[in-house]
């Protein structure tokens, strides 16, 4: 078995966190957190003819992000004005998301900067540029075509873009990823999105009718359709090949689904509406359940896939049957982390985040790159020693 990779790269002149130049030189610049190296880089590899400037933004933000967010800003402040109630109300159906996104997320735990960055894509371009070509799209063609037509190929295309830039941050190491990182940004479009739908319903006087069907009924129905697209992401990188192309056939599935819940709801107008919207909420249901069986299967296979490379992540990184054995079985890893105090389950977080991302790693086809496995045994080596990233 090969050794592995020797920690040479300490931390930069400075602790604090920000952009320095990539010490494994595959990039110009690499993320500090202020306690480990991270996989977010930016700008060409150091002698590729192009120099590069320090970004100048966080990792936790980027420059699509920062400017579609003050267009998002805006429209959420103008509806606020508008329609104050609105915004605790679309804060609702937020909170009933969260809980089961972190769930899912509890198999590779994702570095916080990178869930806030996948947040604010979809409440930023996701949602400005569906607010802006949807609106364009209704005034010049009806609402019809907006809502069957435009919406779901827009607002899918957009949320599956923020999956796809998540892959560009190295944030992506599999399937479980692909659909965790849709959720996310799924999560912020629908945030900003039903702000919008329930201030113009309170205007029409059927907010108390949206709110229940949006918010109480079908909050999943965004990261429900996005998951598609992830999933998609999420195979195309646990086996080698090309996401962009991939995601095609996700994004395809994700603009039909959508598509099909929004026909039967623009359907449910017309006579025969009190029976279309029966078999619409009896195909949502359906919807609903195989694309949770997807994901809890995706799960499950991950989850025994992190378990059975434990053995060899010890082997090859040198680490203890006492620090191993939390993690050789599911159950076990469930029950120490509920038994330590609130600060050492930050530590036992941060050692399972690194093991599942090498875990991820050497389970991808292909041998990892140096930098790629240094950046992960460094962090794994951090945690090790009880550093907690800020």
């Amino acid at each position: 078995m090969a050794r592995a990779p020797s920690v040479r790269h300490r931390c930069p002149v400075t602790q604090a966190p920000g952009w320095y130049p990539d010490p494994w030189r595959v990039a110009s610049w690499r993320w500090w957190d202020g306690v480990v190296w991270t996989p977010h880089v930016a700008g060409p590899p150091p002698g590729s003819g192009s120099a590069a400037r320090a970004p100048r933004l966080p990792n936790w933000l980027s420059g699509w992000v920062t400017g579609f967010g003050v267009v998002a800003v805006l429209i959420v402040v103008v509806t606020a004005i508008v329609a104050p109630l609105s915004i605790p109300l679309g804060l609702i159906p937020f909170a009933i998301v969260l809980p089961t996104l972190n769930w899912l997320d509890r198999v590779e735990p994702e570095p916080r900067a990178s869930r806030v960055h996948a947040v604010l894509w979809g409440a930023t371009v996701s949602a400005v540029v569906a607010i802006v070509i949807n609106t364009i799209v209704a005034l010049a063609l009806g609402d019809v075509v907006a809502a069957v037509v435009s919406a779901p190929v827009v607002e899918e295309a957009t949320k599956g873009l923020g999956v796809l830039w998540a892959v560009r941050r190295n944030d992506v190491d599999g399937v479980m990823d692909g659909i965790v990182y849709a959720g996310w940004v799924a999560l912020g479009f629908a945030l900003v999105e039903n702000f919008s739908y329930f201030a113009n319903a309170g205007a029409e006087g059927s907010l108390l009718a949206v709110f229940v069907l949006r918010g109480l009924l079908t909050p999943f129905a965004h990261p429900l359709f996005t998951a598609w697209t992830g999933l998609a992401v999420g195979l195309a990188v646990s086996r080698g090949r090309n996401p962009w192309t991939w995601s095609l056939w996700g994004l395809a599935l994700a603009v039909a689904s959508h598509a099909a819940w929004n026909g039967s709801l623009t359907a449910a107008d017309t006579q025969a509406g009190p029976i279309i919207l029966l078999v619409a909420m009896v195909g949502f249901v359906v919807l609903f359940v195989t694309a949770a069986t997807m994901v809890v299967l995706a799960r499950q296979t991950e989850r025994r896939q992190f378990t059975e490379r434990v053995p060899f992540l010890a082997a090859r990184y040198g680490l203890s049957p006492a620090e191993v054995g939390p993690f050789l079985a599911w159950s076990t890893l469930l029950r120490t982390r509920r038994s330590l105090p609130r600060g050492a389950r930050r530590s036992f977080d941060e050692m399972h985040r690194a093991l599942a991302r090498l875990a991820c790693l050497h389970g991808r086809p292909g041998v990892p790159t140096q930098a790629e496995e240094a950046v992960l045994f460094e962090q794994l080596q951090h945690a090790r020693r009880g550093s907690v990233r800020p």
